[in-house]
């Protein structure tokens, strides 16, 4: 069988700002291209928020996460000049930097090749969330 590539995109609204599990979408959407082994890249079509993998079970983990960041970039620090959207919009941009807005990952048996204790996040950094657009291609058989 020759590889192939398929691509679709995904439409998600992070409940509020924080890091939300979407594994169950990513997987719906690439059981419908049908590709049974191969490699998935995500990409996240917003600059203020982001894309990651992480513990998918303790949904502590995911408030701790979102704890660290709030501190690491405070909103509303007086360094920031731009501030066209809120107190929000540098620290969004910053933490969109420093985690990615891409991911790639293996696909195996028609699933993501994650670890048993991974999933798929998108890291919402806005305090108003709004639709999230995420463009999937998978490249494999």
């Amino acid at each position: 069988m020759s590889m192939q590539i398929f691509q679709t995109e995904i439409s998600v609204t992070a409940p509020s700002r924080g890091f939300h599990l979407i594994t169950g979408s990513v997987e719906k959407a690439l059981r419908e291209m049908k590709v049974r082994r191969g490699l998935l890249n995500l990409f996240l079509r917003h600059t203020s928020a982001s894309l990651a993998i992480n513990e998918n079970a303790d949904p502590d983990v995911r408030v701790d996460l979102e704890a660290y960041f709030r501190r690491a970039v405070p909103d509303g620090a007086p360094y920031f000049t731009h501030t066209l959207e809120g107190d929000d919009d540098m620290t969004a941009h910053i933490k969109s930097v420093l985690i990615g807005a891409s991911l790639q990952i293996p696909i195996a048996d028609g699933r993501p090749g994650l670890g048993t204790w991974q999933g798929i996040y998108l890291c919402e950094h806005r305090t108003h969330p709004s639709l999230r657009r995420i463009l999937l291609t998978a490249m494999g058989e």
